[in-house]
């Protein structure tokens, strides 16, 4: 149970020039590819990690890509912050072998539910408390609805919205209301992806934004592209 995970498999990924909210983790998942990050070129590379707010750019164009996206207050995202060393937000893998060691993974093993397993393997186990699983399952089942509020999960479990609030932070490390958008992300990344020929604003209703001018602030707040770029950037093999 770890919602704070937002990872892809994508061929022929070439992504604008941005910066986002999230640590990502981009790994190839057979050639190396070229990079730049905070204005410095890496060519042939096979993988980084980087902080939020890192401005990078990549192209892989006749690659496949693992990209992961890790909310920076979730419990997973504070114990990445701590593998960074001193004064740095990069680190920059130049072969497997490498990239293995920092993940402590098996060699040349860099298949996204390898890594999301090995990043959940340095988490202390959490026993969660029923209410935040009610919780989890509902929003699993209505996140496309627009009007949940916080008052809605306060309700159904019986708490205040400021007592459920400290709980959900304290089992997850970041807030309800950000597991419900990524969530919402989730399944609009999803959709974007899967089914090209389908419309933006048909997408953005459908996973429980407002409009389409509201999925575009997010997306570009977290992942740093709106769904329009990543509609025609990439060809999707899978959203895990």
């Amino acid at each position: 149970m770890n919602p704070f995970i937002l990872a892809l498999q994508a061929r022929n990924l070439t992504v604008e020039i941005h910066h986002h909210s999230a640590y990502q983790i981009v790994l190839s998942n057979d050639m190396p590819f070229t990079s730049t990050i905070s204005g410095t070129k890496h060519e042939g590379i096979h993988g980084f990690l980087i902080k939020p707010h890192v401005n990078h750019y990549c192209v892989a164009e006749k690659g496949t890509l693992n990209v992961l996206n890790i909310e920076p207050y979730s419990t997973i995202g504070l114990q990445l912050e701590a593998r960074f060393t001193e004064n740095k937000d990069t680190v920059v893998f130049e072969s497997p072998t490498q990239t293995n060691s920092f993940f402590q993974t098996s060699r040349e093993s860099l298949e996204v539910n390898t890594i999301i397993d090995s990043l959940l393997s340095k988490l202390p186990n959490i026993e969660y408390d029923e209410r935040i699983t009610k919780i989890v399952e509902y929003i699993k089942a209505n996140y496309f609805q627009s009007d949940i509020t916080p008052q809605t999960f306060a309700d159904m479990v019986f708490l205040s919205p400021s007592r459920l609030a400290a709980l959900f932070k304290k089992q997850t490390g970041s807030s309800l209301s950000k597991y419900l958008l990524w969530t919402r992300l989730r399944q609009a990344i999803y959709m974007t992806l899967s089914d090209k020929d389908r419309n933006l604003t048909d997408i953005a209703y459908d996973t429980g934004f407002y409009d389409l001018p509201q999925l575009n602030k997010y997306m570009y707040e977290m992942f740093g592209m709106p769904p329009k770029a990543l509609k025609h950037n990439s060809d999707l093999i899978q959203v895990y």
